[in-house]
């Protein structure tokens, strides 16, 4: 969960509700541009949502309530908006076109080290990463912007979205491989039809079940099969490493409202503050 509505919790519960506006705006302003794409929608994402949630904040005190309704009530406003995302398709995700081909694994550089980058993202690198989140196809988008880049955790994001645990987990694996392709991507486009994915049979049970083993939700008999296959497999050591990476730069994306529209908004939500507190009987 995002340190912020940790920290806009624990200051609702104390009673300040004006403090933990901000935080509560980068939260929703964040969370719309990830998920809908266009700064206009963002923008009134937020005021419209906390506007209409001042007079029940005060209700939940609890990060994690606060957290769910507050991400149903912002995804359902973002939804309504009139435009969509350009890069968005319609379609659904099939693990067979996601898997690497012989020729792609062998083209991914597994460099010497075995963990993710941590580094920021140079804006460039951003716009790349964020127009590559816009091109998921929304069910699956929604997924992985709540669980890797809200830092919301599967039973949260089943609870948000109504959707099994299993399903979660799912839609975010193959959003993240959906991505990871993107980011993988040359510059050129390569000429003639993609071949058909020939890797060994084990090879495609480890890419299926990649995002467990990431997020290591697997028992120690099924980590120590897939170490073993992986101390045997160079292609696959590289092709985790990657998806690895696509992980974090999600992860490490962040996208800032601009300052005068914060400021702007940050004066009318406690202009509405004020007024609902004062027409509270005394």
């Amino acid at each position: 969960m995002r340190p912020e509505l940790i920290r806009a919790a624990e200051l609702i519960r104390r009673g300040d509700v004006e403090a933990a506006l901000p935080l509560l705006q980068t939260t929703v302003f964040s969370f719309s541009m990830k998920v809908c794409g266009h700064r206009e929608d963002a923008e009134d994402t937020a005021q419209d949502v906390l506007l209409k949630s001042i007079r029940h904040l005060r209700n939940i005190e609890e990060p994690r309530a606060l957290a769910v309704w507050l991400y149903k009530v912002t995804r359902n406003r973002c939804w309504m908006s009139k435009r969509r995302s350009k890069f968005a398709p319609k379609q659904t995700l099939s693990l067979d076109e996601l898997m690497p081909d012989s020729e792609e694994l062998q083209s991914i550089t597994t460099g010497l080290e075995n963990t993710p980058e941590t580094q920021a993202l140079s804006r460039q690198e951003a716009k790349r990463v964020h127009e590559a989140v816009l091109r998921i196809p929304p069910q699956y988008r929604l997924i992985l912007v709540l669980h890797d880049m809200e830092e919301l955790d599967t039973a949260e994001v089943a609870q948000i979205t109504g959707l099994r645990e299993g399903t979660v987990r799912v839609r975010l694996h193959r959003a993240r491989l959906f991505v990871r392709r993107e980011l993988t991507k040359p510059s050129t486009p390569k000429s003639g039809k993609r071949r058909k994915n020939q890797k060994p049979i084990e090879c495609k049970r480890l890419f299926a079940g990649l995002s467990e083993y990431i997020d290591k939700r697997v028992d120690d008999l099924a980590c120590e099969r897939i170490e073993k296959h992986l101390a045997g497999c160079p292609p696959c050591v590289a092709f985790v490493n990657d998806l690895s990476r696509a992980v974090e730069r999600c992860r490490s994306l962040d996208v800032p409202c601009n300052s005068r529209t914060t400021a702007s908004l940050q004066r009318l939500l406690v202009q509405e503050l004020a007024r609902l507190t004062e027409s509270q009987p005394a």
